[in-house]
């Protein structure tokens, strides 16, 4: 028996606990070289900016609402620690030490209802909140010195809609679907064309039925794109269309229209942007095409030794590849392969907002290394 007792004071013993009282806050819990604590300074200073923004959006008077400052830490730790939903979201903060720090709740503050969570975010997607704080954390990429302001680099990917093959129905479909299931009716569609023009989503009537390439299979989604600088690599505009067979070079052209420089620019692109149409367009908007050749296509390629002979040309083709380090972080860790939204307003609000959560990790590392140790 004393062997026993003596093993069990050598190991330590399983005591329970059910009420405890800490003076320890989140903030002395969190270790100071913790990844969090760089994105979080950012974070605050990109808020400070927004909060002419924020007292627009709010009335001066009634019941207080959800601090709008809390609720965008909250959503960039969804994309951050890809939570899928606000209501694991709103789970994790209720005993998440970390996220509590983070979005700045005390340790017995009351954590929010999720769907009072959806309704306030709401209010940010009408206010256009998320390009207001992309444009905030790019200002601080900017002043860090770390932004190219003369070569660029784009391109586009699919992002898959929150809608199913099923939802694919003909636009002047008058039968009813069978019965045997009203949630998840048996559809045949089975050798039937189906096009964009003839049909339409049931669940999400602004998604396009699109594949990214030959023997690919198509599925409805929506066209997400971005424009990269060529020094690090850093997002510097976004934007999102219905899918289509020109949308990647027509929101090309829209982003190289909203480049804030009076100097010739460069552009890198891969070969589906090397049509004559694009070129002509790009060089006449004061920037040289530094897309890909595609000596496959009919008529051969619109970029010719012209542009190819300089050796900036073969760099920017090197760096345009960095713009898929973009859309792999966003898919997988920002959860974008597929879109928990429907529409091309807040399917591009999401985008935008989590290309901004691209930006300010990749910003991290780049403003405040890691200190080696001895």
């Amino acid at each position: 028996m004393r062997q026993d007792f003596r093993l069990e004071v050598m190991r330590g013993r399983d005591t329970q606990q059910t009420a405890m009282f800490s003076y320890l806050s989140p903030e002395q819990r969190v270790p100071a070289d913790h990844p969090l604590r760089p994105i979080r300074k950012m974070v605050d200073l990109a808020l400070k900016g927004l909060s002419p923004a924020f007292n627009q959006m709010y009335a001066a008077f009634g019941r207080p609402s959800i601090a709008p400052e809390k609720l965008l830490r909250a959503l960039l730790l969804q994309v951050l620690y890809t939570v899928r939903s606000e209501r694991m979201l709103m789970e994790q903060l209720e005993y998440n030490l970390l996220f509590r720090w983070f979005v700045g709740l005390n340790m017995d503050e009351p954590v929010w209802v999720p769907t009072v969570f959806s309704k306030n975010r709401d209010r940010l997607m009408e206010g256009d909140i998320a390009q207001k704080f992309f444009s905030q954390v790019l200002e601080q990429a900017t002043a860090g010195g770390l932004v190219s302001d003369e070569h660029f680099s784009v391109d586009g990917t699919l992002i898959e809609a929150w809608a199913s093959q099923k939802s694919f129905q003909r636009k002047d479909q008058t039968e009813e679907p069978p019965k045997d299931d009203p949630g998840n009716p048996t559809v045949n569609f089975h050798g039937e064309t189906r096009r964009n023009d003839t049909h339409e989503s049931k669940t999400d009537p602004e998604a396009r039925l699109a594949r990214k390439g030959g023997g690919q299979e198509s599925k409805l989604a929506y066209c997400g794109n971005a424009m990269i600088e060529n020094r690090n690599g850093l997002v510097v505009d976004t934007e999102l269309l219905q899918a289509g067979g020109t949308a990647e070079r027509d929101a090309a052209l829209l982003m190289v229209d909203r480049i804030d420089s009076t100097e010739r620019v460069t552009v890198a692109g891969d070969k589906g942007y090397d049509t004559r149409d694009f070129v002509a367009q790009l060089r006449g908007m004061n920037a040289t095409p530094h897309v890909a050749q595609n000596e496959k296509r009919p008529g051969g390629s619109a970029i010719d030794g012209r542009t190819t002979r300089h050796p900036g040309y073969k760099i920017s083709q090197r760096k345009r590849k960095r713009i898929e380090e973009v859309f792999g972080w966003l898919k997988t860790v920002g959860a974008l392969r597929k879109t928990r939204h429907r529409g091309v307003f807040k399917v591009g609000w999401v985008f935008t907002f989590a290309a901004s959560a691209y930006n300010l990790v990749r910003m991290r590392t780049l403003l405040f290394p890691p200190v080696q140790s001895a």
